[in-house]
């Protein structure tokens, strides 16, 4: 009986190493289609299961975060429905989405706080579900509703935290830093339940961040927060993303605008776009051409510019479609001089976050 017992536990460790090295190969996969590559000789996989690097042209690319064909289900409801993306060490990215699209789900699953229904995720390069405790020595989170204990003071609380990551002898060392990078000196001798709603953010971003993480997940981060304390706590997220990782979710579109460098939206469990920026504005907007006279100018007379597809009249002026890999402004500008017409605006069509955000999740 022993002998079998021991057979066993044998093949269960001997199965998940399997599920680890598949995980693995999912893993790398997915960051070679992330960032566009085939698999080649300049590429290789390092050993160490505590991380894994892609070789480029002699430059390695570090994978923070690496979610491959994750789903999860509740019941009969799909929160997320394969979802698959990378972000490189360094990214502050902003995770957009309507309520309900799966946003929360996601950072959930990268915390290791609930397991995917199927498919891996990995936080410099261990595996969430098999590699939990490694995982959260390597990542920092702070949920919406940023759950703290009211009655300890906030340097006590802080201390309580630092302990449980074992911290050892640079306890005290960490609390004073990030006591110091959140700005909490002033309050540190009051009771959290004292705070004001922006200083309680601060003590959930320092405890995220006592550890020394590499990722930092923020839920929501300035939620319910006046103006200024909203200028304050933006501050504070750019100078920690100066040199740690950070995935945020938010409403907020001007937050988005003003601390990251790239975005990712979420719509009904489904990924539907993740790009720079202005990149993702010009993509959903098109070719598009703005275009204002200081005359008079009729629709039917716009058409006939040569490789115009459509007009679009606007409040100031026009929107001239292309037709498709046509640059009009040339044949624009040309149209106007024959015609003895002054342009007052000849611009790009571009959209603002807001806009780009109401398409994609209409």
């Amino acid at each position: 009986m022993i002998l079998g017992v021991f057979y066993t536990i044998a093949a269960w460790k001997n199965k998940q190493r399997t599920k680890i090295d598949k995980n693995k190969e999912v893993l790398i996969k997915s960051c070679q289609a992330t960032i566009r590559l085939k698999p080649n000789p300049d590429a290789f996989r390092c050993r160490n299961l505590s991380y894994f690097c892609i070789l480029i042209h002699q430059k390695v690319q570090f994978m923070s975060v690496v979610v491959s064909q994750v789903s999860k289900v509740y019941g009969q409801q799909k929160a997320l429905n394969n979802v698959s993306l990378s972000i490189q060490a360094g990214e502050i990215v902003g995770l957009l989405g309507p309520n309900g699209a799966g946003k929360s789900t996601l950072m959930k699953i990268l915390s290791s706080y609930i397991p995917a229904s199927s498919g891996t995720a990995s936080i410099f390069g261990y595996d969430v579900q098999l590699q939990s405790v490694e995982t959260r020595k390597h990542l920092g989170y702070l949920p919406e509703n940023n759950p703290l204990y009211s009655d300890m003071y906030v340097r006590e609380y802080l201390l309580f935290v630092g302990r449980i990551h074992q911290l050892g002898n640079q306890l005290m060392k960490r609390v004073d830093e990030m006591i110091h990078l959140t700005g909490l000196e002033i309050e540190m001798h009051k009771k959290i339940r004292m705070l004001s709603k922006g200083y309680k953010q601060r003590v959930g971003i320092a405890q995220a961040l006592i550890h020394d993480p590499q990722v930092l997940i923020l839920d929501e981060p300035t939620s319910g927060l006046d103006p200024n304390q909203l200028i304050e706590i933006r501050q504070l997220i750019k100078n920690i993303g100066q040199n740690k990782t950070v995935l945020l979710s938010t409403h907020i579109m001007q937050e988005v605008e003003a601390l990251c460098s790239r975005v990712i939206i979420v719509n009904k469990g489904e990924l539907v776009a993740d790009d720079k920026m202005d990149k993702l504005s010009r993509q959903i907007a098109g070719n598009g051409l703005f275009v204002a006279f200081e005359q008079e100018v009729e629709a039917a007379a716009l058409r006939k510019i040569p490789g115009v597809k459509g007009v679009i009249r606007q409040r100031e002026g026009w929107l001239l479609e292309p037709q498709p890999g046509k640059d009009i402004r040339q044949e624009v500008a040309k149209w106007a001089v024959d015609q003895q017409l002054t342009i007052v605006s000849l611009s790009r069509n571009s959209l603002s976050m807001e806009e780009s955000f109401h398409r994609l999740t209409l």
